[in-house]
């Protein structure tokens, strides 16, 4: 009976094993179809030759990793001034900043792409246009807004918490051990000295210097520089007309039809497609399925 028992035991975790291996298989399959569907629509909308004006959208946190990435919008810009039937590139930003990393990189690249291609490049603001995002916007010719846009926010932040007191209070005490007498200057549990204060605010009036000559050589003879101009503040759509921030009224559709002059719009944003998201989360699957056939194998010997 232990016998039989054993063997049947064995069969039914052969055929689980079989079954499993064909579903990952099925779903493996399934991935790959999407992702040719995926590459075949890409393709598709790149063949664009009749005239028309590119719209590569900005939207969100401009960060490494999100969708207004360094990455994904140096590609785009790239396809949209090398199709032959835009007739513009239009920015349409909807973002409270970011990065000024990524911003700058984005920022030179369009400069670049000007100068190779000759084509006229418009920012249109929705929403918002602040801090980085802003710092993308003046690389074009002319900037639209909306009279109630959010537009400006010239500045540089540097932001945390610090929990001494309260560690005191509880009489916690916090073992940090370094190499090097800075090292752990950002440590929130740690306090902070007037020279490494010093440091930070340096390093960050460095940048904030870098951004405003960015503006200034994006903008040039149009801003009206006031006092409050760099401070950090930002404005609506109608005072940053007024303070040489922006150009005009405009949307998306005025810009195209009537600055372009082709009313066809053609979005040349890259996103993440459903079945990039689907490998993307297979492929974390998979390597977290490894991770624990390797500890378990590990555990075994």
């Amino acid at each position: 009976m232990l016998e039989k028992l054993a063997f049947a035991t064995l069969k039914e975790q052969r055929a689980s094993r079989r079954w499993r291996i064909f579903f990952r298989f099925a779903w493996l399959g399934v991935l790959l179809a999407l992702i040719g569907l995926g590459v075949s629509q890409n393709a598709g909308t790149k063949d664009v030759s009749a005239p028309h004006t590119a719209v590569i959208e900005i939207k969100g946190e401009i960060a490494s990793g999100a969708e207004a990435s360094a990455e994904l919008l140096v590609s785009a810009l790239r396809t949209a001034f090398e199709d032959v039937g835009a007739q513009a590139v239009v920015l349409l930003i909807n973002s409270p900043g970011g990065s000024p990393v990524q911003a700058g990189i984005i920022n030179d690249e369009i400069k670049r792409l000007k100068s190779i291609h000759k084509k006229p490049v418009y920012a249109v603001v929705e929403e918002s246009a602040a801090s980085a995002a802003y710092y993308i916007a003046v690389s074009a010719d002319k900037i639209f807004v909306d009279k109630a846009s959010i537009v400006g926010s010239i500045g540089v932040l540097m932001d945390g918490f610090g929990f001494t007191g309260l560690m005191d209070k509880l009489g916690v005490e916090r073992r940090l051990m370094t190499a090097g007498e800075n090292k752990g200057f950002l440590d929130p549990f740690s306090p902070q000295t007037d020279t490494q204060l010093a440091y930070a605010q340096t390093m960050l009036n460095q940048i904030h210097q870098q951004f405003i000559a960015v503006v200034k050589e994006g903008r040039g003879q149009r801003l009206k520089e006031t006092p409050e101009t760099f401070s950090g503040l930002f404005w609506s759509g109608q005072q940053a007309i007024e303070l040489g921030l922006a150009d005009q009224l405009g949307s998306l559709d005025y810009v195209a039809r009537e600055v372009v002059k082709a009313e066809d719009i053609v979005d040349y944003t890259r996103r993440d497609n459903v079945a990039e998201r689907l490998v993307k989360r297979f492929g974390a699957a998979i390597g977290t399925g490894a991770v624990q056939a390797l500890k378990a194998s590990t555990a075994l010997h």
